[in-house]
């Protein structure tokens, strides 16, 4: 088969492999569409550094075409969720199977990281596949990152009527909009630079949006159209607007850190304001189980629109093109079709 591996940094080449073999209770999957995310970008430029050669994709979705478990069969359609829990740490009794202290990650980050979905076929867990039924393959990719939504969304514990705001409109902020819909949130607030970005939240959700290169205080430009909100969300990763996530988050209230900050990033919090104002600062990482197959859920009974956030569809050798696109800010989406 055909996969395209990661061999350094900055390099990745299509190379030929071996089709896998699944083991017992696996099956092989034909990929049929795989996202590109923010993290291979990260390991194709070795700020997450990884063993190589690794074979990268973890937003995937296919058709199993070989199967060695119970309730799977050749022809059925599949997303893939690529965390694998060890099922035996004390987190992944509790459920939380993302925080696994034996993480394996298929084309992911991880402790452990197998070949992923920038590939032919991959090999996956029949634990880790959700039936799509008649979802289109390039929707069903999606679930992943929807699924992480769904975890950040919870983990910010929105209510019906609260108001929201989100900093930065991006692949994953506009799956959010769309989820803090799902969950009744309004007026739910956007602030993000780009037009196009901009116009795509309001189609998908956003009551409201802001460009913050055109006010002099994007706090203040939030506040005075919805007050302070019940729920902050950032995801941007940079600790300018982390700041601003918190500042316009109401007393009570929820500040959730999405996006992923630089390892190496700090910023000054005052412990008084999170003591007397009781706003709760929260991280959000990953999915569990049950948020894929939530997510799943909502994108087969069209709860969340994904087609608008497909930039392109590319190769298995124009891979280095969608880093090249991400670097440049352009687009949002891209998906390699092997």
């Amino acid at each position: 088969m055909r996969a395209s591996a990661l061999t350094d940094i900055g390099s990745i080449e299509v190379v030929e492999r071996d089709r896998p073999e699944p083991a017992d209770d696996e099956v092989l999957v034909e990929v049929g569409a795989c996202g590109v995310c923010t993290t291979d970008f990260h390991m194709y430029h070795g700020s997450f550094r990884v063993e190589t050669p690794l074979v990268l994709g973890h937003e995937s979705a296919g058709t199993i075409v070989e199967s060695r478990a119970n309730g799977f069969e050749p022809g059925d359609r599949v997303a893939i969720n690529p965390t694998i829990p060890c099922n035996r740490c004390s987190y992944c009794k509790r459920g939380e199977t993302h925080l696994c202290e034996n993480n394996t990650v298929i084309g992911g980050a991880g402790e452990t990281i197998l070949d992923g979905a920038f590939a032919e076929y991959v090999r996956v867990p029949a634990t880790n596949v959700e039936l799509i039924g008649d979802l289109p393959i390039r929707n069903a990719a999606f679930a992943e990152p929807l699924a992480c939504a769904v975890h950040g969304v919870g983990r910010a514990g929105i209510e019906q009527g609260e108001p929201v705001a989100l900093i930065g409109a991006g692949p994953v902020g506009l799956l959010l909009v769309q989820v803090a819909r799902n969950r009744g949130a309004g007026p739910v607030i956007v602030s993000e630079p780009d037009d196009r970005r901009r116009e795509l939240a309001e189609k998908l959700g956003a009551d409201k949006t802001i460009d913050p290169t055109a006010v002099e205080d994007t706090v203040e430009a939030i506040t005075r159209v919805a007050g302070k909100v019940a729920v902050g969300i950032e995801a941007v990763g940079a600790v300018e607007t982390i700041q601003q996530a918190f500042d316009v988050t109401r007393d009570g209230g929820t500040t959730l850190i999405f996006g992923v900050p630089d390892q190496e990033a700090t910023m000054e919090l005052s412990p008084f304001d999170v003591y007397f104002t009781e706003v709760d600062l929260h991280g959000t990482y990953s999915l569990t189980q049950e948020d894929f197959e939530r997510a799943v859920s909502l994108l087969r009974q069209e709860r969340i629109e994904v087609a608008s956030l497909i930039s392109a569809e590319l190769g298995l050798d124009e891979i280095p093109d969608a880093f090249e696109s991400m670097e440049r800010n352009e687009g949002l989406k891209n998906l390699v079709v092997p």
